[in-house]
C-alpha cells in the first residue's frame, strides 16, 4: 500500500480526522514523472470507496480535463486553474466564470500574449491552447524567477492575472484561481461538506490559494513543494516525506486509516 507519514506528526490526529474531500492538483502531485501510476489509480479508488470525494483541480486545458474527468474514480476536475468544473460521467464544462463570448475572450488573450512577447521574444504558446476556453499558456522551462516575476507585473499592469506551475505559464483573468473555482465548486455541488472537511493539496505556486488558510484550514504539499518556498506567500499546513504521486499517497494512506 501506501507509505502513511506526514509532518508534522502530532497535529494529524487532531485534524485531518474528520476528512470528506480531497481537492488535489494534479501534475506533479498525482502524477510521477508525468504519468499516473497504478499505486495512484489504487488509491483513488480506495478513498472513492471510503466515501472521500476527490476533486482534480488543475491548470490543465479544458480539453485535457474533460477527459480525465470522465476515466479516473473522481467525484469531478476542475480545469484551467478555475476557469471550468466538469463533473464525472459529464461530457460538458461548467463554466466558474463570467466569461460571456469565449471566441472574443481567447483574441484577447493572445493579443495580451503577443504584447508579452515584445519583452520575451523567446516565450512560445504551448501546444494545447486550442484546447482551453478561459486561459492562455506558454513555457515556463528556461524562465527564472526574476523574469516569472516580471511576466506576472507586466499581465496585472495590462489587467490580467498570471500565475505559473512546474508545466506552463497562465495568462488568465484577474479573478480567476484555483481557491475562488475550488470555493464555487463545493458552494455549489458538495453542500453537505464543511469546510473543516476539505484537504487541499499541490506542490507549485499556481496551487498557494489552496494553501490560503483564510479559505482552507487543511492543506498538504507534496515534498517537491519544496522547491518553490521562496516564491509563494502561502504554504501548505503539512508537507509528506515523498515528492509527486507517492506523497499524494502517504496522504491517502493516512487518511484512508
Amino acid at each position: 500500500m501506501y507509505c502513511c507519514d506526514l509532518m508534522p506528526y502530532q497535529l494529524l490526529d487532531a485534524n485531518l480526522a474528520d476528512i470528506r474531500l480531497v481537492a488535489t492538483d494534479m501534475d506533479g502531485t498525482l502524477t510521477q514523472a508525468g504519468k499516473f501510476t497504478p499505486e495512484l489509480l489504487q488509491a483513488l479508488t480506495d478513498l472513492q470507496a471510503a466515501n472521500i470525494q476527490v476533486i482534480v483541480v488543475t491548470g490543465r486545458s479544458a480539453g485535457w480535463v474533460s477527459g480525465i474527468a470522465a476515466y479516473l474514480p473522481i467525484a469531478g476536475a476542475i480545469a484551467e486553474n478555475g476557469g471550468l468544473y466538469y463533473t464525472n460521467g459529464d461530457e460538458l464544462p461548467i463554466s466558474l466564470s463570467s466569461i460571456t463570448n469565449f471566441d472574443s475572450h481567447r483574441q484577447q488573450l493572445k493579443g495580451i500574449f503577443q504584447k508579452l512577447q515584445l519583452d520575451f521574444p523567446q516565450i512560445r504558446e504551448t501546444g494545447d491552447n486550442r484546447f482551453r476556453l478561459t486561459d492562455w499558456t506558454f513555457d515556463v522551462q528556461n524562465l527564472s524567477v526574476d523574469e516569472l516575476q516580471k511576466l506576472s507585473k507586466l499581465c496585472s499592469g495590462l489587467g490580467w492575472g498570471f500565475t505559473y506551475s512546474n508545466v506552463q505559464c497562465h495568462i488568465k483573468p484577474l479573478n480567476q484561481g484555483k481557491a475562488a473555482g475550488l470555493i464555487q465548486v463545493l458552494r455549489d455541488y458538495f453542500p453537505q461538506v464543511t469546510s473543516e472537511q476539505v484537504v487541499t493539496v499541490g506542490d507549485s505556486p499556481n496551487d498557494e490559494s489552496l494553501f490560503n488558510p483564510s479559505y482552507f484550514q487543511q492543506s498538504v504539499g507534496v515534498a517537491n513543494v519544496r522547491e518553490y518556498a521562496n516564491q509563494m506567500q502561502y504554504q501548505p499546513k503539512y508537507i509528506t516525506n515523498a515528492a509527486e504521486c507517492v506523497g499524494f499517497g502517504e496522504l491517502a494512506s493516512y487518511l484512508l486509516a
